[in-house]
């Protein structure tokens, strides 16, 4: 999947067929009833294998089921919840050109025309475009109030006027699909506005502070499967006669790695249980996404060097997880965004 730059199709449909696209759907529309606790449990199991699945098992559960769990209506949550627990894939589009850390400078426009909405604009970065069904689009129906304008949309892929583009290249994560999402005149109803006009702001920075704690499960689960990859090779890796694991060099650096993944865990575990508990979270989940992805680039880079020469080949797996740890401090929210973040609410 890393080499041809695709999901494979087998494996989505066992992701629904196991219910892991569904964790928090209410048992009525289909879904496993479950808590935000076990998305970051299933997140983090599936980084450990593959960080590019562990995206779109993220990006499905964390951001646009919860927004559409928490802000649709009654009969948005029927006809989607249901629709994303049985086989369609969920993509959330917030991202342009010239609209990423400042989330909100958006250019895609939302004009009223009659009951409906004509949208128009282009989407960049988005995760999971290549297989979604159901987009969350994010457009302003008025760009003289800022913020207060943006509004979140409930838009099907089949809807004429949405085109998904160009797929990019990436340097990681590749089986995760990442696309434009073009929008030319693409008229919806107004029933399709999830939540109410002008408040896309809201629905935004909800799920984000909690997807960001995703993030964090996925460059954990990373960690700890670089970790697990080179403590194997150096139990299996031979030098002077023996393992390299019983050199005392190898085993403080592993000692270290250790230290660091589960230093991790903990930040990320503790951010999702006072999410779930209803308590103030937004500098822990901050902290958990940065620390965590400073982990994940540093603990993956140290996995390739107990590898050696052959860490530094495509046939090695902390080569990949390398490459896949880098996106980590850029997106959902840069470093220095969670710094920002951090600063924010402990000098408030």
């Amino acid at each position: 999947m890393d080499h041809n730059a695709a999901l494979d199709p087998a494996l989505l449909r066992q992701l629904f067929e196991l219910g892991l696209t569904a964790i928090e759907i209410p048992e009525e529309f289909g879904g496993q009833g479950g808590t935000f606790f076990q998305s970051i449990l299933a997140v983090e199991e599936i980084a450990a294998a593959d960080p590019g699945v562990a995206v779109l098992v993220d990006v499905q559960n964390t951001l646009v089921i919860t927004a559409i769990r928490d802000y649709a209506t009654p009969e948005q949550q029927k006809r989607y919840l249901s629709l994303l627990a049985a086989n369609t894939v969920g993509a959330y589009a917030l991202s342009e050109a010239n609209s990423g850390s400042d989330a909100f400078a958006l250019a895609t426009r939302a004009v009223a025309d009659g009951g409906d909405y004509i949208l128009s604009g282009r989407k960049l970065w988005i995760s999971n475009a290549a297989e979604a069904g159901l987009f969350l689009i994010f457009a302003t129906i008025d760009p003289a109030a800022g913020h207060r304008g943006v509004t979140c949309f409930i838009v099907e892929r089949n809807t004429p006027g949405l085109t998904v583009g160009r797929k990019e290249d990436k340097l990681g994560i590749r089986c995760s699909s990442t696309c434009e999402v073009v929008l030319d005149n693409c008229r919806v109803p107004a029933s399709c506005i999830l939540g109410a006009p002008g408040k896309g702001y809201k629905v935004a920075i909800e799920t984000l502070n909690g997807g960001r704690i995703a993030i964090g499960a996925q460059l954990t689960g990373l960690s700890r499967g670089a970790l697990q990859h080179a403590v194997a090779y150096a139990r299996q890796r031979r030098q002077f006669g023996k393992p390299i694991a019983e050199f005392q060099g190898v085993q403080f650096q592993l000692a270290e790695m250790a230290m660091k993944v589960e230093s991790a865990r903990l930040m990320v575990y503790n951010a999702a249980r006072l999410r779930e508990a209803g308590l103030p979270y937004v500098a822990e989940a901050a902290m958990a996404k940065l620390h965590s992805s400073l982990i994940a680039e540093e603990v993956a880079s140290q996995a390739v060097e107990i590898f050696g020469g052959i860490g530094f080949t495509k046939e090695c797996p902390a080569e990949k997880l390398y490459r896949d740890a880098k996106i980590g401090r850029i997106y959902e929210g840069t470093s220095n965004m969670q710094r920002l973040t951090i600063a924010k609410e402990i000098l408030s």
